[in-house]
């Protein structure tokens, strides 16, 4: 295969029409086909951010998402930030940057106000490595790096694990990568992840989290929800 097929990235539209990616790299789609946008809201804003909120009590939140991908779980986050009246503080890393032609295909944005679009935007165009604020009350921050190799004086209330999956990308799945997330929470902190694999699950633990399975998005079994419990 040549290098060019090898990673090239085609469009596809879910279930629930909006858009997601697929990378022949790692042989697999940025969502569920059965719906992104719908994904996104279950795992990550309903079992992520919606119970960071309900729990802490916060009305300023520190995230921490692996996989910026496509943009969606920061632009979800924003929707559901300006919903609330949050301030949010949002690192994203990422180490296989999409390119403009792929990000400004997506359809997320259509439904949504030039505002709206307009922030979906800036999170895109904003350098890595680099820090910007995108409203008021959006602070973003991108970090091009592995994630083996992200280091964070700064903590946590919640992280978007959002790697591809364990059969895909096995390598960010590992005992030592969720003891480096356990570190960079705070207590009482919370990771989400639509994945439920018995070994993560087992590490996770193993690290000093109390995991929680629970109905996954659009008829997927379960979805995972790990409570710091302290330091090890």
């Amino acid at each position: 295969m040549d290098q060019a097929k090898h990673n090239s990235i085609s469009l596809l539209i879910t279930d629930d029409q909006s858009h997601t990616l697929y990378s022949e790299r790692f042989k697999a789609s940025y969502h569920s086909t059965r719906g992104a946008m719908s994904e996104s809201q279950h795992v990550f804003i309903q079992n992520g951010l919606q119970y960071v909120v309900d729990t802490l009590g916060l009305k300023e939140i520190s995230i921490l998402e692996v996989g910026f991908g496509t943009g969606l779980n920061a632009f979800t986050t924003y929707l559901f930030a300006k919903e609330k009246g949050l301030k949010i503080n949002y690192h994203t890393i990422e180490a296989y940057p999409l390119s403009h032609s792929e990000t400004t295909k997506l359809n997320y944005t259509n439904d949504f106000s030039g505002q709206d679009k307009s922030v979906f935007n800036q999170m895109h165009q904003l350098g890595w490595n680099s820090k910007g604020l995108i409203t008021d009350s959006f602070v973003l921050t991108k970090h091009l790096c592995l994630i083996e190799h992200f280091v964070s004086e700064e903590k946590f209330h919640l992280i978007y694990f959002d790697a591809f999956s364990p059969s895909e990308q096995p390598d960010l799945w590992t005992e030592a990568i969720f003891s480096n997330m356990h570190h960079v929470l705070n207590q009482q902190g919370v990771l989400v992840t639509y994945c439920a694999q018995g070994q993560m699950k087992r590490y996770l633990k193993k690290v000093g989290f109390k995991v929680q399975a629970l109905p996954g998005a659009l008829g997927k079994r379960e979805m995972t929800r790990a409570l710091k419990l302290a330091e090890n």
